[in-house]
């Protein structure tokens, strides 16, 4: 449990003393569909008891499912009855007289017919968002690039951390997944241009949907030129990758499938040994560390095939809301 005396950083943190800091802590779990269970739910009963419940519980409504975010890239129709039941509980409990915002709102969800598309939205520390149609179920239509992986999310804040390895450089990510990596890569590294790629069609159909939610008129991110590639490991051309024409390439989370790690290293291999003139790619691969086995077999096979790779210290600030306690490593290529 959080010691709801706490005062901590409010970079992902909460000063418990703040109903501001609560309220934001909510709103960037609520929005980016984090489980409840990691909700500080014991730092808001906490501060239900020493301010006007009614007062705290209405600011943590508007910052949440009143939001303009939520309004116009609303989570799953579940999460939000779930979550307005979890809050109705908390209010309940302090045996003040029942909030009508609550039950109206409660209301209006428990109208609604679940989509098979939500959003999930994860605020910058620019105060940018950016927003993702993903799947609603965590597996489908044979591929688990329809959501976002812890990976992401930690490469995402590394890159952040680490803007110069970026700033005006030419990008490709391999399974880019829904986006989110790249596009905050784009708002807040600038490079010169990002592809982002994927082989799956149902996963590029969702990935150029989301590009598109969060681009410009002009079909830039930030001022960035962005392209999107359909990049199957397993039969990219010869000519393919030069014609690109890339000074870093980063994939997250694409180590989970013993199948897919021979096809994986000969690509990347490819990559740092056949890059023509100048320097070969810089090449930063993020991993969640699910199977050990698995993972060991993906070092062992760059080992084989003359390419070293070396631990990249992760992030420190914390801009995304994710389970930390994951084992989760970048490694940096090169030969």
């Amino acid at each position: 449990m959080m010691d709801p005396n706490s005062h901590q950083s409010p970079n992902g943190q909460i000063d418990s003393r703040r109903v501001e800091d609560i309220s934001l802590a909510f709103k960037k779990l609520f929005l980016a569909m984090c489980r409840l269970n990691v909700f500080p739910w014991d730092v808001l009963e906490a501060k239900l008891k020493t301010d006007k419940p009614s007062d705290v519980i209405l600011d943590i409504l508007n910052e949440t499912y009143h939001h303009t975010v939520c309004r116009k890239y609303p989570p799953s129709v579940k999460y939000r009855r779930l979550f307005l039941q979890e809050l109705i509980k908390k209010h309940e409990a302090t045996a003040e007289e029942p909030l009508d915002e609550l039950y109206d709102a409660l209301s209006e969800v428990l109208g609604l017919e679940e989509e098979t598309i939500c959003y999930k939205s994860y605020l910058m520390l620019s105060g940018d968002v950016v927003s993702l149609t993903e799947s609603v179920a965590v597996i489908s239509e044979g591929t688990t690039g329809l959501v976002t992986w812890e990976a992401a999310l930690y490469l995402t804040e590394w890159a952040i951390e680490n803007q110069q390895v970026f700033s005006r450089r030419n990008v490709l990510e391999f399974g880019s997944g829904v986006g989110l990596t790249g596009i905050a890569l784009c708002r807040s590294c600038k490079p010169s241009k990002y592809v982002f790629s994927d082989c799956h069609h149902g996963v590029l159909k969702r990935l150029r949907e989301n590009v598109h939610l969060n681009s410009s008129a002009d079909g830039e991110i930030s001022g960035v030129s962005v392209h999107i590639e359909e990049l199957d490991w397993e039969s990219v051309p010869e000519d393919k990758l030069p014609s690109i024409g890339v000074d870093i390439v980063i994939a997250a989370d694409v180590v989970y499938d013993p199948s897919i790690i021979n096809c994986l290293v000969s690509l990347l291999s490819q990559i740092l040994k056949c890059a023509g003139p100048g320097s070969p790619p810089e090449v930063y691969i993020a991993s969640t560390i699910r199977n050990p086995e698995t993972y060991n077999s993906f070092k062992t096979q760059l080992t084989n095939a003359a390419v070293q790779h070396l631990v990249v210290p992760g992030p420190v600030t914390k801009v995304f809301p994710y389970n930390r306690k994951s084992c989760i490593e970048l490694i940096k290529l090169y030969v």
